[in-house]
């Protein structure tokens, strides 16, 4: 039986947002990756166990609290082989795993310890939900069919407690689409393509985006699975909306065929999925990890900018006919033609 997300509550305004909210936002916009961080924002338990429900781990199942505990051994076994590291006792063994992101968020003489052992468990459990999604004989239409409708159902609850959600669409890149865009990238890749399965939500102001992000980082997107280096925010002010420091760049790796006026807060996640979603419980093999990693992107913009990106330049059908112009460049290229940029 999959996990059920505990009834959202009412989406915070700005100044509403705590340290760990303002924390995943700016991960989110920048495209950074969660392995640099050096401290978490976890107040208390409840906290902990709504990012563990959001990860897909169930705080109350002893199962998976289990494979907690065997992700912290995984770690430290790790830390201890490749870098030779002596893991203090509290935190390699002592205390219960769950309580490591409480210490991590802490000022205490083991806090550095325990973001050290988080990471790692974080990349062993990704390495395995990813290698559980090569193991399972089920198709790619099941998959994204079971991940459409977890968001479905996570963007029903928050209109129903009050999220500025003004529109809300899916959609899936046909097959031709993919040929096309690898057609028309330097890098040929499949794996490259990220935007396979994508979700676009329109907010009805501008002043609505940042509280719609963070209530989407607590109720649907873990902040630790977005794709690092894989985002777009053309819209919101760092500095100006979170009094976030100007130290790292915000990212803004455009796409080379949206028109000059095309303005998007774009990001991909690795959406854990619980994989008795895909399988019944009786029917999966011992060693699979019990969740699975399907890459999403998202799109989250205000009315008014949706409209402008509709027109002249800016439109679908103008981006493609750029696209289709590359791929013809590319295709019909005589040797001594230069190579389209």
């Amino acid at each position: 039986m999959a996990t059920v997300l505990p009834r959202v509550a009412r989406p915070p305004a700005v100044d509403e947002l705590t340290l760990a909210d303002t924390g995943a936002v700016r991960l989110l916009l920048r495209g950074d990756s969660v392995i640099d961080w050096h401290h978490l924002s976890f107040g208390d338990h409840g906290e902990v166990d709504r990012f563990l429900r959001l990860n897909e781990f169930d705080p109350e199942s002893d199962d998976e609290i289990g494979r907690l505990e065997d992700l912290r051994g995984e770690a430290c076994d790790y830390l201890a082989r490749a870098f030779a590291m002596a893991i203090p006792d509290e935190v390699a063994e002592d205390l219960p795993a769950r309580d490591l992101f409480l210490v991590a968020s802490s000022t205490g003489p083991h806090q550095k310890w325990a973001c050290v052992v988080l990471k790692v468990m974080h990349i062993i459990h990704h390495i395995a939900g990813r290698a559980g999604l090569l193991k399972l004989s089920v198709s790619d239409e099941i998959i994204f069919r079971e991940v459409e409708l977890k968001v479905m159902k996570v963007v029903e609850e928050l209109r129903a407690a009050g999220a500025p959600i003004a529109e809300f669409e899916w959609s899936r890149k046909p097959h031709d689409s993919q040929i096309t865009k690898l057609l028309a990238k330097r890098s040929t890749l499949a794996a490259s393509i990220y935007d396979k399965l994508r979700f676009r939500l329109i907010v009805p102001s501008h002043t609505d985006l940042v509280p719609v992000l963070a209530t989407l980082t607590r109720q649907l997107v873990p902040f630790n699975y977005i794709v690092p280096g894989e985002s777009v925010n053309q819209l919101i002010d760092l500095k100006a909306e979170l009094d976030a420091d100007h130290s790292m760049p915000t990212a803004t790796p455009l796409n080379e065929f949206s028109g000059p006026e095309y303005r998007i807060v774009n990001f991909v996640a690795d959406l854990p999925l619980r994989v008795d979603r895909l399988v019944p419980r009786n029917q999966l093999p011992h060693d699979l990890a019990h969740v699975v990693f399907v890459l999403t992107e998202f799109q989250v913009c205000d009315k008014a900018t949706a409209h402008t990106n509709e027109l002249g330049a800016s439109s679908h059908e103008a981006y493609k006919a750029r696209q289709h112009e590359r791929v013809r460049l590319r295709l019909f290229r005589d040797e001594n033609d230069p190579v389209p940029e």
